[in-house]
Formats: C-alpha cells, structure tokens, sequence
C-alpha cells in the first residue's frame, strides 16, 4: 500500500523558521530508518506558501493566485510517500517521527488511489 504522509504547515513553517542541526540530524535518521526498512521512496520539505502560486478553474478560465495563501494549518509544509503493508504500519512509522515543528503540529496519512481500486 503506498501512502503519502504529509507535513501539515504551521505558523512557523509559512514564517522564516528554520531548523536547527539538531532538528535536521533527529529528522536525518528518521528517514535513515524508514530507508533501511524498505518504506521510504521519496521525501522532500516544501518552501512557504508565499513562494508558491495557485491556478483557479472555472470551466475555461483560470486565475492565478499568489501565495501567501490564508489558513496555514491547511496547507501543507512537507511530504513523505511510503510503501507500507497497511496503514496501521504507516500510523506506527509516523508516531516514531520527531516533531517536524517547533510547536503543536500533525501529520496527515492519505493512501493512493490503486488500480485494485477502481475494479
């Protein structure tokens, strides 16, 4: 079953907050132990939401809107996508994680869409 844990943004995060060595190192062998059991297949931390821009679809048209977007605990700061045997395994992998953030945050599980699925 493949997953994809997302990283929920915070104050901070959309903020200038940037990781300590501490946090990356702590971060580092969370991903070290999610490669050596066979889960990870990719990670990667996204810039804040003012870097990044929207498209709005209505029918044909669409609109371009820039980032800052509002509502930073719906947007989401970074990802992991994980190839696990049920999403029980993936909750358990996602307990052991460190805080991805200074304060309060959440992690978000959302599994793929399989063919299987669509069956």
């Amino acid at each position: 079953m493949r997953v994809m844990v997302l990283v929920k943004a915070t104050l901070d995060s959309e903020g200038v907050m940037i990781p300590t060595l501490d946090d990356l190192e702590d971060m580092g062998r969370f991903n070290d132990a999610l490669r050596q059991a066979g889960i990870l297949r990719m990670a990667d931390g996204l810039r804040p939401s003012r870097d990044g821009k929207r498209i709005a679809f209505d029918g044909a048209d669409r609109r371009v809107i820039d980032g800052p977007f509002p509502n930073p605990h719906e947007l989401v700061a970074g990802f992991w996508i994980w190839e696990v045997k049920d999403m029980d395994e993936a909750v358990a992998w996602a307990k052991k994680c460190p805080n991805p953030m200074p304060g309060p945050s959440e992690i978000e599980i959302r599994p793929f869409y399989e063919l299987s699925d669509m069956e």
